[in-house]
């Protein structure tokens, strides 16, 4: 076996162990986040791999749970915007947090709190998997089971998400809840902004576009 046989086989193993680890940071957050970055037990790879899973995850659930649970007009979703519901305020989450965490001392740098929101995210196809195929099995009577267990694996990933700013800011639990409040407070503030932005954009466009119609005219 050749060295670039040996690297890319010590390079899997990494991988495979730091994807391996999300599963020690649901059932251990506060030890687990802080080897996540402290002793760089993560990896981006495998945060990466975590976010595609749950994308691929909430997509799956529209074709595999079943009627009772979950009505689909397929006409009606555009795939795009429903993957965007999740990327947009990881991408707003991620800025937020890590920009109001350095005015105030906050440990994580940017790459650190998208890899840990990502390893936070773990519970939810941990859980949602198997809750399709529950979901075509119970029936409507019992299906207080799914809706509560569905909860769960979004409530779960919260809980994680904050332990896990916790940890790599180093902030006490007040601290840290108080940041995570401004943190969804800054992402509201961001979106905010972003509309004005486009509002500004659609306006001047629409105004150059009436002014070269209307040198069209004239000429």
């Amino acid at each position: 076996m050749n060295i670039s046989a040996i690297k890319d086989n010590i390079k899997l193993q990494k991988y495979l162990d730091s994807l391996k680890f999300a599963f020690y940071c649901m059932t251990h957050p506060l030890d687990g986040f802080w080897d996540l970055t402290h002793e760089k037990r993560g990896t981006y790879a495998a945060a990466n791999t975590i976010l595609i899973l749950t994308l691929i995850v909430r997509v799956m659930k529209l074709r595999f749970t079943s009627f009772l649970f979950i009505t689909v007009y397929w006409e009606e979703i555009n795939i795009f915007l429903y993957l965007a519901s999740v990327l947009f305020p990881l991408v707003l989450w991620v800025f937020g947090n890590w920009g109001l965490t350095t005015l105030f001392d906050g440990k994580g740098r940017l790459g650190q709190v998208y890899m840990a929101t990502c390893y936070g995210m773990i519970p939810y196809p941990v859980i949602q998997i198997p809750l399709m195929l529950l979901s075509n099995v119970v029936t409507v009577d019992e299906g207080s089971f799914y809706v509560v267990l569905s909860a769960i694996s979004l409530i779960y990933a919260g809980i994680l998400i904050i332990c896990a700013m916790g940890q790599i800011h180093e902030f006490s639990g007040a601290k840290n809840i108080l940041f995570t409040v401004a943190s969804l407070f800054a992402m509201l503030v961001m979106v905010f902004l972003l509309l004005i932005f486009f509002s500004m954009i659609t306006q001047g466009i629409s105004y150059i576009v009436s002014l070269i119609r209307e040198m069209l005219f004239r000429l």
